[in-house]
């Protein structure tokens, strides 16, 4: 089963990270107010960027990582390690 690493843009302009194994049905979850707190309060309007991983250990590891980054190094991860693989 893949994983998949997003990055949501939500309407007050900030960034929501998670992960999934079904980017569509957790968009829509975040869409219809269930998919997190974070996103009930501040509602998504796109999937910025997503990134597969082959098991759920390693996409929490990046989710963590991507976690730790100021907001102007959060597209940049993605790019980065687009380029190592």
């Amino acid at each position: 089963m893949t994983w998949v690493l997003y990055l949501l843009e939500c309407k007050n302009g900030a960034y929501y990270a998670g992960i999934t194994n079904n980017l569509e049905s957790r968009f829509s979850a975040h869409l219809s107010g269930k998919g997190a707190r974070y996103t009930r309060a501040n509602p998504p309007i796109r999937v910025v960027v997503s990134k597969n991983f082959a098991d759920r250990s390693l996409a929490s590891i990046a989710e963590a990582q991507l976690k730790k980054l100021p907001r102007s190094k959060k597209l940049q991860y993605f790019e980065d390690n687009d380029a190592q693989n």
